[in-house]
């Protein structure tokens, strides 16, 4: 094998887990002062429109689009064990200041209001049940997608989730050329990307999906963040450490990550 290869096997075996503590370590410490509102900020996402912190997620919002370009949360073993159920409460987000989309919005347009941060992600209290019902956290999506493929790859990362800590940032694709419903005009994505960044095992996955009826198994969905980012013009988790960011953004070891296929 020789020396120098060697040498540099046992270096790079050093770097990861000199990264993977220093994240067990951030991690641990979010998950001890879950209240000052680090959970939300602890990594930082570029933004072209107003930021809002909720109390379980942080968005930016781009009035021209009456939606968010990015929805950022932590998920990890300890929330998912939350029991609040469902609320529907639909409804306007009063922290918007230019304000958002309105229910009417979606009335007889044939899209769901589809979550960014899925509502089944948010049962560790009735307040971050009830502001993921905020239209600010909503997108159009096609019924076949937003109850299909979409669900399904919310149920996976909730799967990823159960054994480690995982944060996600997701949003529809916004451009120009969008098509857009109701009096407020909100723009209907074409494509919808979802980033997942696994804290404990120092890797990143990204998803790109048509909004439209998914036929394919998820895995066929799958891009890198480098990838996501050139679609988007947003730079994820920028206050990475920049031989960090740019290892875990460039590629995918897809083997890495248990698919599930069949989950619901």
């Amino acid at each position: 094998m020789g020396i120098i290869p060697l040498t540099k096997n046992i270096f790079f075996i050093l770097h990861k887990y000199m990264i993977y503590h220093r994240l067990k370590t951030l991690s641990y410490f979010l998950f001890i002062f879950p209240l000052i509102g680090l959970s939300q900020d602890s990594y930082k996402n570029t933004y072209n429109g107003e930021k809002i912190v909720h109390s379980r997620y942080s968005l930016s919002y781009i009035e021209n689009h009456e939606q968010a370009e990015w929805v950022y949360y932590k998920l990890d073993s300890r929330l998912l064990k939350g029991i609040t159920k469902r609320s529907n409460n639909f409804r306007s987000d009063p922290k918007i200041i230019s304000g958002s989309a309105k229910v009417s919005d979606y009335r007889k347009s044939g899209y769901d209001r589809g979550h960014l941060a899925p509502a089944g992600d948010m049962k560790s209290s009735q307040r971050a049940m009830s502001e993921s019902f905020f239209m600010s956290n909503m997108s159009p999506q096609m019924p076949s997608f937003n109850r299909g493929g979409w669900k399904k790859l919310e149920s996976l990362v909730r799967f990823w989730a159960k054994d480690s800590e995982v944060h996600i940032v997701t949003g529809g694709i916004l451009n120009k050329s969008l098509s857009k419903i109701g009096s407020s005009g909100v723009s209907v994505p074409d494509y919808f990307y979802k980033i997942i960044f696994d804290t404990y095992e120092c890797k990143m996955i990204g998803f790109v999906m048509p909004n439209k009826k998914i036929t394919l198994e998820l895995q066929s969905y799958v891009k890198t963040i480098d990838e996501i980012e050139k679609l988007t013009g947003i730079d994820f988790f920028y206050n990475l450490e920049d031989h960090l960011e740019d290892d875990l953004e460039s590629s995918i070891n897809i083997n890495s990550w248990t698919f599930k296929n069949n989950i619901e």
